[in-house]
């Protein structure tokens, strides 16, 4: 493909291949991440797409000369790539430099209450590769022997010089997941064995470069910051409806996870019920709730698991869902914008865009009949990344530690 060709061709310029594949491990080895002015470089790029160095010159108050042995640096490790070259009416032409899609690549591992995904992503967040186990709920040993013959299949698909630049797997996973044992209707003492294993550290004995640990709603914040289509949003409340519902912060631009990793523990939020004493939001708003009213109707519902981008007619049951979760919903953004004041409310989901997008106007509709004197209601918009939210997130945790100027933080590292 392209990106392979730009790559050699760099290459070929400054010396033999394994001279470059020996710079890239040094500048993305634990002990020598990219510096900072690299790592700035990397993150404008991103953020623009394509930069030339008077650009980025101008951008970031750095001269000249010091962005061009940034960017000849990070063009002789395979990191970016040269563009056509731009001619003005004066001077000579720029020439704009783009992150080159085959410059590293990331694993992100979801284990969620009802299913595991992994997926490798190259350098621009594209999924190369994804796999996904299904079960009735999560078993250690189980899952830690899918992440073993799934990332073998995943290196696989790589060629031999690019297994070389994976440079991390993130984990997004419900915290204290053992909890959460009669509510996904799973042996106790199975769920309780989730207590004592510490599953980074259990994962990273099968890899050769860092793992990084985050809480699964927060590392689909985290996805929707850096993969995202929120544009110019720099404060926003996060909504993740999974099997339970679950969010993110952002604040100035950056994901705001706190100082135990679960900010933004959003399912956790009190919201009227019926008329009766307020309940949790997972309560009302979680997938879980629907597959239970739907099995209830003697409707068995695998495929909200199995296949989230289409769920097929499942008749009035779901509707009232909508119209009980975007009730639940309107309540927490009420409650979440009086504390912070946000621009943006954004929800995302397991679940098929159309749902997705009939949730959250019955969000906006919900929310305008709420008494919201004093208070400023933040817009509410779809999330852009989907079904895979979770796990691209978890694949962000290593490429933002490693590469860009900290939009995710993690709440554990190797």
């Amino acid at each position: 493909m392209a990106g392979d060709l730009a790559v050699e061709t760099g290459i070929a310029k400054h010396g033999p291949p394994e001279a470059a594949e020996s710079r890239f491990h040094r500048g993305t080895n634990q002990s020598g991440m990219r510096d900072h002015n690299e790592r700035l470089v990397l993150s404008l790029v991103r953020l623009h797409g394509s930069l030339s160095k008077s650009d980025i010159a101008r951008m970031t108050g750095l001269s000249a000369q010091t962005v061009s042995v940034i960017m000849r640096e990070l063009e002789r490790d395979g990191l970016l790539l040269k563009q056509a070259p731009q001619r003005g009416k004066i001077g000579q032409p720029s020439v704009p430099m783009s992150l080159n899609p085959d410059g590293a690549f990331f694993i992100g591992l979801k284990i969620g209450r009802r299913s595991a995904d992994l997926v490798l992503i190259d350098f621009l967040g594209t999924v190369r590769a994804a796999l996904q186990l299904s079960y009735r709920y999560p078993v250690p040993r189980e899952t830690v022997g899918f992440v073993s013959t799934g990332m073998a299949k995943l290196r696989d698909s790589l060629s031999a010089s690019h297994q070389q630049r994976i440079a991390g797997l993130g984990i997004a996973m419900p915290f204290q997941l053992w909890n959460w044992a009669d509510t996904a209707g799973a042996p106790r003492e199975v769920m309780d064995e989730w207590r004592h294993r510490d599953m980074r550290a259990e994962i990273q004995l099968l890899c050769d470069f860092p793992v990084y640990l985050q809480n699964d709603a927060t590392s689909a914040c985290g996805a929707e910051l850096v993969f995202g289509q929120t544009g110019a949003l720099r404060d926003f409340v996060y909504f993740y409806i999974g099997a339970f519902a679950g969010g993110g912060i952002v604040l100035d631009g950056r994901l705001y996870s706190g100082p135990t990793g679960n900010a933004g523990a959003l399912g956790s939020m009190l919201v009227p019920c019926n008329g009766n004493k307020p309940t949790q939001l997972i309560d009302i708003a979680s997938i879980a709730v629907l597959e239970k009213r739907l099995n209830t109707q003697g409707i068995e519902a695998p495929h909200l698991w199995t296949t989230p981008e289409e769920w097929g007619d499942l008749g009035p049951v779901v509707d009232q869902w909508i119209a009980d979760a975007a009730g639940a919903l309107a309540y927490a953004i009420a409650s979440s914008t009086a504390v912070i004041d946000f621009e943006a409310a954004v929800i995302d989901g397991w679940m098929p865009a159309t749902v997705r997008a009939r949730l959250v106007e019955a969000v906006r509709e919900a929310i305008s009949g709420i008494d919201a004197e004093g208070l400023t209601i933040p817009r509410i918009e779809q999330g852009t990344v989907g079904v895979h939210a979770r796990a691209l997130g978890a694949a962000s945790l290593p490429l933002s530690e490693r590469f860009l100027i900290g939009p995710t933080l993690p709440a554990r590292a190797t």
